[in-house]
């Protein structure tokens, strides 16, 4: 097996502070080295949504690290998947990459116990993706 990963995600909402980084978290934890994963937000935050740290601390999740970044057309052009969570028409499209808009509440402003359903939503999300990934390697 190689050691370069199989495909590349960029996770994408306006604040890069919690869906996103939620998204991030489990697709790193969840196929480890061979996913490479990016998150970014058109309009990031100063840091990491508090409740989404804790909703993912939860399970054993740590994104406290993390810290907003802003989209650049670099990211999108070197991801084989973009995937928006409501950033609108701010992402940049380009030929050859898998869009998918992911239409998740945010959790900005809420509490940890309104964003477990997000976390929840997203990694069932996050397994189907790798799911769809791993049938693409295979084919």
């Amino acid at each position: 097996m190689s050691s370069s990963p199989l495909a590349s995600v960029l996770f994408v909402c306006v604040h890069n502070a919690g869906r996103s980084q939620m998204a991030a978290g489990f697709l790193n934890h969840l196929a480890g080295d061979r996913i490479e994963v990016r998150s970014a937000g058109s309009i990031p935050g100063d840091q990491v949504n508090p409740s989404a740290v804790e909703a993912m601390k939860e399970l054993d999740i740590d994104i406290s690290g993390q810290k907003p970044k802003i989209l650049t057309t670099e990211a999108v052009q070197a991801s084989d998947y973009v995937i928006t969570m409501g950033c609108g028409d701010a992402c940049p499209i380009f030929p050859g990459k898998k869009y998918l808009d992911w239409a998740l509440e945010d959790p900005a402003g809420k509490g940890v116990e309104s964003v477990r359903p997000i976390r929840d939503e997203i990694k069932t999300r996050i397994e189907a993706l790798i799911a769809e990934i791993d049938a693409q390697q295979e084919a």
